[in-house]
């Protein structure tokens, strides 16, 4: 068999099409699972070995070195000794390499740095000095942030300045900018950004170079298009504009990062820029069963931004996909570990084929505490674990010391967080005296600031603005034990959050401040449960239910284990059991998308995304009631796109758990029958519900017939207490989305009397 025929084996159609396609401009629409690797990879090889192309000749670009990896990988089975040549790589990369040899006429030299994000920080907070902007006022990230959105867009700092003005903020970012450029041409250095921006920059001001370049690479391919930015489709366009043998392979369907500055519409737009292109759409899905699939594609319908193509696939129906209701999110996290060991124990799965999806980190805290509890291995992908985020240990942190004042070590921790001018030197003399006293060292600050109030000379020689910090850390402390001993543990949270300086800590930090107040209020939604118990008590079992968790072996460095991953690290993988949890309005589509068509058709991209990593098993999970982001556990609406999914594709799971959770609701009347509570007889009918009464009878898929105990209009939705019969108990639904009928009289399930 010849080379050309080991080539085109085993392609369908669409793929041999793409293969073979080698002169022009080409755009690929690759949907999920449809082997687009595989047709790059074959295709560079088809280009070698059929067509005569020099490997000098082709440039390959993607956005990751795995990725890039992978395509080297096999293209050295497939090319073999040619491969070598090849230019294979991130965007990044190739430009990095190019400034080291041409860079000299932008003026860089060849040994330029990159700066990393420490060093891009801490220069940004030089360049806010030189400025005269106070860092406190103009956090760093956030300035860096504008900096880098602008340099995807290629403006430099005059173009910046320009395009701010009437903007006081971006204003402001501007001017740093100007610092920060200075700084960098002064160090002989570039930034991650800096890579593409300069690249263009050279190929626009040098045609020279670009022209060397041009000729050496006649064929040029992109990987992944629909993520790239305006600097990455722009260096693609100055390379390819004269042979146009431009070849893009992406799947508008899949872009989901214009967080990172990706711009859906370079693919969108791709054959007004290139009129000739010719498309070619691999729709033949090799991963998914069909029910799957067509669940995916039934959402991804729902918006109007894409570009239509087929997608379709030779695999099995499969199971419909299951949807299930959980009241909170403790309680879905037990209901998917459940169903996860139950396929573990009777079916062929392993815990290694089953991934957890989420859309943002701070969900993964009722999943780890889930898995810790049943005694299920797991690994976090992209993250460290709930208890263990910088945030959340110092926020315990505080609470311990409030909890125990004896506790040096956990003072140490927090004494400084966020500082309070009590320097190294100010804390070892004060505790090498309480070490020689015999004493805790916040007794010892207790003697100093007692002789301070009684104006009496410190027993401890500290500088005065230490002494002072001193004085006011005792006061604070104090103030939140004397709290802690009368109040709930959330008001003691929200107390020590405000007064002690944390919480405007965390707010104005450099790293990701709107991520970590998630977790924050997370850490409050968990504290809640602990306020029945009688003060401090409630304090205690919190403190020990987060050590307890805390001081678990590192089970997810496992290879048997479930993974835990965010939906947007979840893209390029795929597994053959999928849980995506959070299905509800505010959290999937996210809160900050709902004001914005634009974002919230990323989030069902984003949603899209997850459902198409499953290969044979797919739960789409939501709670009623989330006390994610510390909030009081309201009602939760349903996600809009599990209503955007046909329903012939769904069944309800009515998945089992150890961790789920009976809402008893309160019989008026002293325990009088459920039937005599139907003291209300206003009638609900939301537009996807039956019209319901308390004291209607009714029937639910999963827990079977039962009685309307309440019926509560929320801003959004119905939400109905039923109880339900044969030991069920008490739910709280949502009519949007709770698969209730209305039974008539004669099939009253008879609960009254009980």
């Amino acid at each position: 068999m010849t080379q050309v025929a080991n080539l085109l084996e085993g392609l369908n159609p669409a793929q041999r099409e793409a293969v073979e396609t080698v002169d022009g401009p080409l755009l690929i629409i690759a949907g999920p699972g449809s082997g687009k690797t595989r047709v790059i990879t074959h295709r560079i090889a088809y280009l070698v070995q059929e067509y005569g192309v020099s490997p000098y000749s082709i440039l390959a670009m993607t956005f990751t070195n795995k990725a890039a990896r992978e395509m080297t990988d096999r293209l050295g089975r497939l090319a073999g000794p040619h491969a070598g040549a090849l230019t294979v790589g991130t965007f990044h990369s190739f430009c990095a390499r190019l400034l080291r040899i041409e860079g000299d006429f932008i003026g860089l030299s060849r040994n330029y740095s990159i700066f990393d994000d420490d060093d891009q920080i801490s220069a940004i907070k030089q360049c806010l000095g030189q400025a005269d902007y106070d860092p406190k006022r103009y956090p760093p990230r956030a300035v860096l942030s504008a900096i880098s959105r602008a340099k995807n867009v290629l403006q430099d700092s005059q173009a910046m300045a320009r395009d701010a003005a009437g903007y006081y903020f971006e204003e402001v970012c501007a001017r740093v900018y100007r610092h920060y450029e200075e700084l960098l041409a002064r160090n002989n250095a570039v930034d991650f950004d800096d890579l593409l921006l300069r690249t263009v920059q050279l190929f626009r001001e040098y045609p020279v170079v670009l022209q060397r370049y041009q000729d050496r690479y006649g064929y040029l391919m992109v990987d992944e298009f629909q993520d790239t930015n305006v600097a990455q489709y722009q260096l693609s366009r100055q390379l390819s504009q004269g042979h146009q043998n431009f070849c893009v392979v992406g799947d508008p369907d899949q872009s989901i990062y214009s967080w990172r500055s990706a711009d859906v519409r370079n693919i969108l737009n791709f054959k007004n820029d290139y009129p000739r292109a010719k498309v070619i759409s691999l729709g033949q899905n090799y991963r998914s069963t069909a029910n799957i699939l067509n669940a995916a594609k039934g959402l991804i319908e729902s918006n109007g931004k894409r570009l239509d193509h087929q997608l379709f696939t030779d695999n099995s129906t499969g199971q419909p996909v299951r949807v299930d209701e959980a009241y909170d999110e403790d309680e879905e996290a037990g209901k998917v570990i459940g169903e996860i060991k139950r396929l573990t124990r009777e079916e062929s799965f392993k815990l290694g084929d089953c991934a957890v999806m989420y859309r943002v980190n701070a969900q993964s805290r009722a999943m780890e505490e889930a898995c810790l509890q049943q005694g299920v291995k797991y690994r976090l992908v992209g993250g460290t674990r709930f208890y263990q985020r910088k945030e959340i240990r110092d926020l315990t942190a505080y609470l311990r010391l409030v909890y125990n004042q004896q506790d040096d070590q956990t003072l140490a921790r927090v004494v400084s967080v966020p500082p309070r001018g009590l320097g190294a030197k100010s804390m070892q003399q004060l505790g090498e005296w309480a070490t020689g006293r015999g004493v805790s060292t916040f007794d010892a600050m207790r003697e100093i600031t007692l002789a301070s109030r009684n104006k009496q000379p410190s027993p401890v020689s500290l500088p005065s603005r230490a002494a002072s910090s001193i004085a006011k850390f005792v006061d604070l402390i104090e103030r939140l034990v004397a709290i802690s001993r009368e109040a709930e543990v959330v008001k003691l949270i929200d107390v020590l959050l405000s007064e002690s300086g944390l919480q405007k800590h965390i707010q104005e930090s450099d790293e990701r401040p709107e991520e970590r107040w998630e977790n924050v209020m997370d850490f409050r939604g968990i504290a809640q449960e602990f306020n029945a118990e009688t003060p401090p008590d409630g304090l205690g079992s919190l403190l020990e239910r987060t050590s307890l968790v805390s001081q678990v072996d590192d089970l997810e460095d496992a290879e048997d284990s479930i993974t835990l991953i965010t939906l947007h690290q979840a893209k390029g993988l795929e597994f053959p059991v999928v849980f995506i949890v959070g299905m509800e309005e505010g959290l999937l589509p996210h809160s900050r998308s709902l004001d914005s068509e634009e974002q919230t058709e990323e989030e069902r991209r984003l949603c899209y995304v997850g459902m198409t990593r499953a290969e044979q098993r797919l739960y789409l999970m939501r709670a009623f009631r989330r006390n994610f982001r510390g909030g009081s556990g309201g009602p939760a609406a349903a996600s809009r796109f599990l209503r955007e999914i046909p329903e012939d594709l769904l069944v309800p799971a009515a998945l089992s758990s150890t961790a789920a959770r009976t809402v008893t609701s309160p019989q008026p009347g002293g325990g009088s029958s459920i039937r005599a509570a139907a003291l209300a007889a206003a009638s609900v009918a939301p537009s996807s519900g039956p019209a319901l009464k308390v004291g209607d009878p009714v029937r639910h898929r999963a827990f079977g017939d039962g009685i309307v105990m309440a019926c509560e209009v929320t801003a959004s939705d119905v939400e109905v207490t039923v109880e339900f019969a044969g030991g069920v108990g008490a739910k709280r639904l949502l009519l949007s989305f709770a698969p209730l009928e209305k039974l008539s009289d004669s099939e009253d399930p008879g609960l009254g009397g009980r």
